[in-house]
């Protein structure tokens, strides 16, 4: 390409900005550029940049922007991008590639890169094996001090991770790790295998779920984690910046399976894929509401003699429900954060069941003082505010069991929790009232 030529090119503008200044963006900045423009745009600001950075930019869009902006490069161009992403990019860009594009992509690139993201392939996402990077630096525990970092020199440019250096035998196996800092204090002609006699070695093994992989890594406030296999031959490392990714995902699946969204759906999913996540939590939802519909049927007659009754209803159910929502997130972050223990688990249901308990008496008797001074019927504001302290009080204990429940019998802890918790607050809240109104009020 001609000086002139490529002078234009790096002049053009992509939403308001040149490309040189776009190029010059931090990777994650320039990936937030990138995916503000259309595809055609995406497109021919890509072809402008060196490989390398075109490679860093992409990395850091979102999964579906990338995804689509891959397919639409020339094959060529785009597999010159892929092999110069990390391999656990490079991986998760091609699992959300159709078989046939992944293969195109995969047959273009060299033999070494192609072999290695097969083998990264092969490993469930959602365990450690799906999310390591294997640029780790690997020395021989034989070496002394100075012939380590000789050798670092000469492998780190290649290496993405180089916080720690991990010591292998002669059959591969991983004996220790060393921060690059204690290898650089280290005395002269000391063999590595001596830094690391009396370590605890902290590895996982490539089938863990990445959410204990981040547990152990927050736990043990590490930057990385080794990845090993049955026999403790290092596979690749789990970084922070992959557990910071991890726990970002989980909490945002989180935050919409509660509701019975699906854990993997974003603004940029299809209608059709969306609708498949979400109507069997729908239907399963008119079936509650159903339930409660039918409570209220059973007590129709106190409501036609006392109409009261249908204006305090929702306040009952809407309390309690908040009520149980409060439990609920807690205890869904309780398991996000921390490895399960069941005995403590337990626990912290017994735990909502005291802090319901005060709610319930303070609001109750703030709810019970507000209707007697209102309307001066004292045995009305009783049942008003019995029933909502009654309701209150099975709201944050059935939040806060929810979750363990469904962890009991190996589902996501958040799984239309929000759903289950609401049937149960919205039906037994009504019994209560209703119940409560027809034994005290209508039959005296």
């Amino acid at each position: 390409m001609s000086v002139e030529k490529k002078a234009s090119l790096q002049d053009e503008c992509f939403d308001g900005l040149t490309a040189a200044e776009i190029e010059a963006q931090h990777p994650a900045d320039a990936a937030d550029t990138i995916e503000g423009l259309d595809i055609i745009d995406q497109v021919k600001f890509i072809k402008q940049l060196p490989v390398k950075d075109a490679a860093d930019s992409i990395a850091e869009m979102d999964d579906l922007d990338q995804q689509e902006l891959m397919v639409n490069l020339n094959k060529g161009l785009a597999a010159r991008i892929l092999e110069q992403m990390a391999p656990d990019d490079a991986t998760d860009l091609l699992e959300g590639l159709e078989e046939d594009q992944r293969r195109a992509l995969l047959s273009m690139i060299t033999a070494e890169d192609r072999a290695e993201l097969k083998t990264l392939l092969t490993f469930d996402p959602d365990t450690a094996g799906g999310v390591m990077n294997t640029e780790a630096v690997i020395l021989d525990q034989d070496l002394t001090a100075d012939e380590a970092i000789t050798k670092i020199r000469e492998e780190v440019e290649d290496k993405e991770i180089p916080y720690y250096a991990y010591l292998t035998d002669k059959k591969d196996r991983l004996v220790g790790v060393i921060s690059l800092r204690d290898l650089l204090l280290a005395k002269r002609g000391v063999i590595l295998k001596e830094l690391v006699k009396t370590q605890n070695l902290i590895t996982v093994g490539y089938n863990v779920d990445k959410e204990e992989v981040a547990h152990l890594i927050a736990h043990y406030n590490l930057l990385a984690l080794p990845v090993v296999d049955f026999g403790n031959r290092l596979l690749g490392v789990v970084t922070v910046d992959d557990v910071i990714d991890i726990i970002h995902e989980e909490a945002s699946e989180d935050m919409q399976t509660m509701v019975g969204a699906g854990a993997d759906e974003t603004t940029d999913s299809p209608v059709s894929f969306s609708v498949k996540k979400r109507l069997p939590w729908l239907i399963i939802n008119v079936l509650f509401s159903a339930l409660s519909a039918w409570v209220v049927h059973l007590f129709e007659g106190n409501i036609t003699e006392m109409a009261v009754l249908a204006v305090l209803m929702p306040i009952v159910a809407n309390q309690a429900g908040n009520a149980g929502q409060q439990a609920l997130a807690v205890m869904i972050r309780q398991l996000a954060m921390e490895r399960f223990d069941r005995k403590r688990a337990w626990l912290s249901v017994f735990r909502e069941l005291r802090i319901g308990l005060l709610n319930a008496v303070i609001i109750a008797s703030l709810v019970f003082g507000v209707g007697f001074a209102l309307s001066g019927k004292l045995t009305l504001s009783l049942v008003m505010g019995a029933a909502l302290g009654v309701d209150m009080v099975l709201g944050a204990v059935a939040g806060a069991s929810i979750p363990l429940l469904l962890k009991e019998v190996g589902r996501d802890p958040a799984q239309a929790s929000s759903i289950f918790l609401t049937a149960i607050t919205d039906s037994m809240g009504f019994f209560f009232l209703l119940g409560l109104a027809g034994l005290v009020l209508l039959n005296r």
